[in-house]
């Protein structure tokens, strides 16, 4: 397969659906221990972290104005376990469907194309996301974290960066020769970010370099979108903040489905 027939235009259509359908009707039975899962250790990094180190650290210092450590931390560890739920499911669920079970095999006998069931992994990853980040908003919100009516606004937003992270994952999901593959992006990728991106301090504490390279980070600009809702203010900057997280998404989502298509010859 040539470079240019992988890269061809995405032919993507409603056949999607089905297959998101059929994710979807699989998860319904394992629901409640996945989500027990998947929120358990961004809330035992919020406990531990926020109320823990929170006491010591008492409040930081956020564009000029005083912010409770546990309300920094929540606004960033809420994008973090955003990104954290859409590259499992991304990785190792759709590694499982594609590779091992052979569901795509099966699924592309009926007549759905291969971008449709990739656009289907992309969106599905993205919705356990979102689900997940909104027990997680609940919990923060029964604790008393935040109540600012303008975290209405937090979902769409962490709903794009469920988004993004899903579309970068599926990337090292076409390239996954098995699961330790995802080693190298678990360790390589998302574990810098988490740390340069002011999830668990304020990114002025970084060397010049580093901040620099942290300002185009996906995981940066989700925070930074995220982080003033919490303290009941608008981002300084959303369009420039969304922007970068839509080109992370396009381009990543396009790269993904030409290395899936050369991947199954197509």
């Amino acid at each position: 397969m040539t470079v240019r027939s992988a890269l061809r235009f995405p032919d993507l259509s409603l056949r999607w659906w089905p297959v998101f359908q059929r994710n979807l009707l699989v998860w319904r039975k394992l629901a409640v221990p996945s989500l027990i899962g998947n929120i358990a250790e961004p809330l035992m990094w919020l406990v531990a972290f926020g109320y823990g180190m929170g006491a010591l650290v008492g409040q930081v210092q956020l564009e000029g104005r005083a912010v409770p450590y546990i309300v920094f931390l929540a606004s960033g560890s809420i994008c973090m376990s955003a990104m954290n739920a859409a590259s499992f499911e991304a990785l190792y669920s759709a590694f499982s469907r594609m590779h091992v079970q052979k569901t795509w095999d099966g699924i592309m006998n009926a007549p759905v194309s291969l971008d449709s069931v990739v656009l289907a992994e992309m969106l599905w990853a993205a919705f356990k996301s979102i689900f997940t980040v909104t027990a997680i908003l609940v919990v923060m919100l029964a604790l008393g974290i935040s109540h600012s009516p303008k975290l209405l606004a937090a979902w769409p937003i962490l709903l794009g960066a469920g988004v993004t992270f899903s579309c970068v994952a599926l990337i090292f999901n076409a390239l996954a020769k098995g699961y330790d593959f995802f080693t190298y992006y678990f360790t390589l990728f998302l574990t810098p970010m988490m740390f340069l991106s002011g999830v668990f301090f304020p990114r002025d504490q970084l060397p010049g370099a580093l901040r620099q390279v942290s300002d185009w980070l996906p995981l940066t600009n989700a925070v930074e979108l995220v982080r003033p809702l919490f303290i009941d203010e608008w981002p300084a900057q959303p369009l420039r903040h969304a922007l970068v997280l839509a080109a992370y998404a396009v381009v990543s989502f396009w790269l993904a489905l030409a290395l899936t298509r050369r991947r199954f010859g197509q």
